[in-house]
């Protein structure tokens, strides 16, 4: 009965052994250092990204319907949930000039988490994206109204104004 348990236990550490994963604390980065400090470790792979460019010959109509999906569909929840109901809110609004705006903020930076920083200002926003969007998302993000914000709204309802 011993032998049996001794057994049982080592088969399940090994299987368990067997699932980590063989390099532990491999960072890939996509071009992107943000504040972090140099460190010279050479696990590192560089992927440069594509420069951010406005899309030419797009009707507001489409503008807004792929800044509508692009708004939900962040890197992170906090960003998908703050983006997306900001869209809903201001998306069918905003003029040529200001859905340009939004779609530089929302497609260049290549780290959502700077997105958020500027948006709760925790961070100083760049100059190239200060204006009257990041001036509403600010102001959307202080949540004043105290809405409940757990969860980002259907695409369906979102589209119903672009119709």
């Amino acid at each position: 009965m011993l032998s049996v348990l001794v057994a049982k236990r080592l088969v399940s550490r090994v299987c368990q052994e067997s699932l980590r994963p063989a390099v532990v604390e491999l960072v890939t980065t996509r071009g992107y250092k943000g504040e972090a400090p140099d460190d010279s470790r050479g696990d590192l792979i560089e992927i440069p990204l594509p420069p951010w460019t406005e899309k030419d010959g797009e009707t507001m109509d489409i503008k807004k319907r792929r800044l509508l999906f692009q708004s939900r569909k962040r890197g992170m929840l906090e960003n998908c949930i703050l983006l997306s109901l900001f869209a809903k809110q201001y998306l069918n609004t905003m003029s040529e000039h200001q859905l340009r705006q939004y779609d530089r903020l929302i497609n260049e930076p290549s780290n959502d988490w700077d997105i958020y920083y500027w948006a709760t200002e925790a961070q100083p926003v760049p100059d190239v994206y200060t204006g009257e969007i990041m001036d509403l998302l600010k102001e959307f993000t202080k949540n004043k109204d105290q809405e409940q914000r757990l969860d980002a709204p259907n695409l369906e309802y979102l589209d119903k104004g672009s119709q």
